[in-house]
């Protein structure tokens, strides 16, 4: 697949680096992908300053455009959590950010761009990290 992608990823607060590169690298082989094909990586402004998704803009010089809980709650996606909502104030933080990342001139893309849904992993630790993958253009 060489497909443009944006990447949405949540994570637990203070989940391991290693937990998040998993997931991250579990859909992408899902998907015959890889980093290569990445163009956007997005999250909830809540996360700006969690450890693993700074060292994870580190180790693969991309930058995370982070959204508020706002901006996320706008965009229609087939999974909605209320235990999401509860935490974040909106029902959907990867697959929003990964529409969000995806689209064009402020708008998401459709939710027919979603190549992924909500891949979740559980950490060593008891964390979880998510991640959904969209289709650019």
């Amino acid at each position: 697949m060489t497909q443009d992608i944006a990447l949405g990823i949540g994570c637990d607060r203070n989940t391991p680096h290693a937990t998040l590169a998993q997931v991250i690298d579990e859909a992408l082989q899902r998907l015959g992908s890889d980093w290569s094909t990445v163009r956007a990586v997005a999250s909830i402004d809540l996360k700006a300053d969690e450890v693993a998704m700074q060292q994870l803009m580190q180790q693969r010089g991309c930058d995370i455009r982070f959204f508020s809980a706002a901006q996320l709650a706008q965009v229609p996606v087939p999974n909605p959590s209320e235990t999401v909502r509860k935490y974040t104030g909106t029902p959907s933080v990867s697959e929003a950010a990964a529409l969000l990342a995806a689209g064009a001139d402020g708008q998401p893309a459709p939710m027919s761009a979603l190549l992924i849904e909500k891949h979740k992993l559980r950490g060593p630790d008891g964390r979880n990290a998510t991640v959904s993958v969209a289709a650019i253009g």
